[in-house]
């Protein structure tokens, strides 16, 4: 079969771009992204009050947001899919009344200086302030673990509202690359009939196949066999015929005969 029989996917000119809140690791994701795709993706970590922002300037194809449990209202310009949700932990000094338990309810804070990460201005301050011993701050448990700090224990808290991770992504959005990352996202396999690379290919596979099967009959594209069917019909007709010339023929040479005189 010549080398060209089969269309080439070119690769596309710009890479599909991820951008993640701090606490999300989508690095599973990504592996399998590259193990499926010959399509360079980059990723980069930014702040909750700009990830939305990032998605509707064009900066990122693709973004994983931390929402509220309940509350959160989808911005109409956006596709939004929680995924899964993130437990809450206290952050306390290490040589605090906090750190003699396993675990905490939100009663059991009555009287403590809750601190309010959006006035430390970023978690590293706010888990300074923490380590000093001048309040406690409550924030998701993937956080807490990527800025942890030896003089600072998280511990599980109930009670507190919870926070979900979501990936989100234009409405609008026409680049197939989107769906495809967040079909893997949601845990399709590579053969899934929902990915669309697979439903290109299957499309792919079903023209080459009319093409060789119309090769080895003989038809044109789209002519369906109907010359050959014509054909069929006309022969058909033909040796019907003939064979009635025959009796016919036979038919006279019997009613032509003499007869005798006696």
């Amino acid at each position: 079969m010549p080398e060209d029989a089969y269309p080439r996917q070119t690769r596309p000119a710009r890479p599909l771009t991820v951008a993640y809140v701090p606490g999300v690791t989508p690095g599973k994701w990504i592996g399998r992204w590259t193990e499926r795709q010959d399509r360079e993706l980059v990723s980069y970590q930014c702040g909750e009050d700009t990830v939305f922002d990032e998605l509707r300037a064009g900066e990122a194809d693709v973004v994983f947001v931390r929402v509220p449990e309940q509350g959160f209202v989808r911005p109409a310009d956006l596709s939004v899919i929680a995924l899964y949700e993130e437990r809450p932990v206290v952050a306390a000094a290490k040589d605090s009344a906090v750190a003699a338990f396993d675990e905490l309810d939100l009663a059991d804070l009555a009287g403590e200086n809750l601190l309010d990460l959006r006035d430390m201005g970023s978690t590293d301050v706010g888990m300074e302030v923490v380590a000093s011993g001048a309040g406690l701050l409550i924030l998701p448990m993937s956080v807490a673990k990527l800025y942890s700090r030896r003089d600072v224990v998280a511990r599980p808290l109930s009670g507190s509202p919870a926070t979900k991770i979501a990936v989100a992504w234009l409405e609008d959005a026409q680049d197939p690359g989107i769906e495809e990352f967040v079909g893997i996202v949601r845990g399709r396999t590579a053969n899934s009939s929902r990915q669309p690379s697979v439903q290109e290919e299957q499309k792919t596979t079903a023209r080459q196949r009319t093409k060789e099967r119309q090769s080895r009959s003989g038809e044109k594209p789209g002519s369906g066999g109907k010359a050959s069917k014509s054909a069929g019909r006309t022969g058909a007709k033909g040796g019907a015929a003939a064979r009635g010339g025959t009796a016919k023929k036979g038919s006279g040479a019997k009613g032509g005969r003499t007869r005798r005189s006696h």
